[in-house]
Parts: C-alpha cells; structure tokens; sequence
C-alpha cells in the first residue's frame, strides 16, 4: 500500500512570527493566511501552520499521507498493534485516521469515501 505525504502541520505560539519566517527566509509564498491556519505552497505537500495548545506544543509537527484504501490501511494498522488514536472518520471530505508513529508522534493517514 504506497502512502504518499500530503502535509506537514508545525503548531506554533506565534503565527505572525512563524509566516513571517517561512515566507521572509525560507521564501515560501502563502497559499492561505489566517490567524488559525496557514498553508504555504510547496509543491505536491502542504506545509501548514496551526496555533499551538496544550496538546499540542509549540515546535511540534504532524505528518499526513493520503492511502489507497483507508479501511484496509486502519486495519492493518490495527492488526500490527499500532496505537491508532483516531478511528477512520469523515472529515473535509475525505476519510481520516490517525495512530502514533515510532517516537509517538500522532501521524494522520486519510483516504477517499
């Protein structure tokens, strides 16, 4: 089942600052700003930013990869003892799951109804 990546999310505490620094440095030029979310062209992947909380600090980032086939992807996941922290639900017109990678880090795979 190739995977391919879709997005990166950072959460940061400072959204001006972070656009600042991705569109002035990095030279990225914003597909969309706002004081929620951000998203800057990059090609085929999305990088986004998200304003930090508590469950998600500042500096961390989440991975997202579009599947061929969403059910089978979650239940191999599960089947493997993977931690899954989200079952295969709808969201923004597709399907999402999420599970926690190697390090722990929440990583969201998601797929076509």
């Amino acid at each position: 089942m190739p995977s391919r990546l879709t997005y990166a999310i950072e959460f940061v505490a400072d959204m001006d600052r972070a656009i600042a620094f991705y569109r002035e440095v990095v030279g990225l030029e914003p597909k969309f700003a706002s004081p929620e979310w951000t998203e800057f062209a990059t090609g085929e992947t999305t990088l986004a930013l998200h304003p930090a909380s508590e469950s998600n600090p500042a500096g961390r980032v989440e991975l997202g990869f579009d599947v061929e086939d969403i059910w089978a992807f979650h239940e191999m996941l599960v089947a493997k003892g993977i931690t899954v922290t989200r079952p295969p639900s709808p969201q923004h017109g597709v399907i999402v799951t999420s599970a926690l990678d190697a390090e722990g880090a929440q990583v969201t795979f998601s797929g076509t109804f």
